[in-house]
């Protein structure tokens, strides 16, 4: 089972997140498909944020959950043990 969730953006951010997705497409297609996600639309880089955000709770000690807690704790939110 999956949940939608839908954010609204400014045309500018929508904009620079479809460049992002397209340079992140023209890097995998230079590693020959050697990342994570492969070719990337404007939603998977955010799906992949999500995921990292929640493993700041479920995988605390991976590299992406201490990663994004560093993220967060950039924009104020120190996350501390529950």
């Amino acid at each position: 089972m999956s949940i939608r969730y839908c954010i609204e953006v400014s045309a500018t951010l929508a904009l620079t997140l479809e460049t992002l997705a397209q340079r992140c497409t023209a890097i995998d297609q230079q590693r020959g498909g050697a990342t994570t996600h492969g070719p990337l639309i404007v939603t998977d880089p955010l799906t992949m944020l999500a995921e990292d955000c929640a493993m700041t709770l479920t995988r605390p000690g991976s590299w992406e959950g201490a990663n994004m807690a560093r993220v967060l704790a950039g924009h104020g939110y120190e996350l501390a043990a529950p």
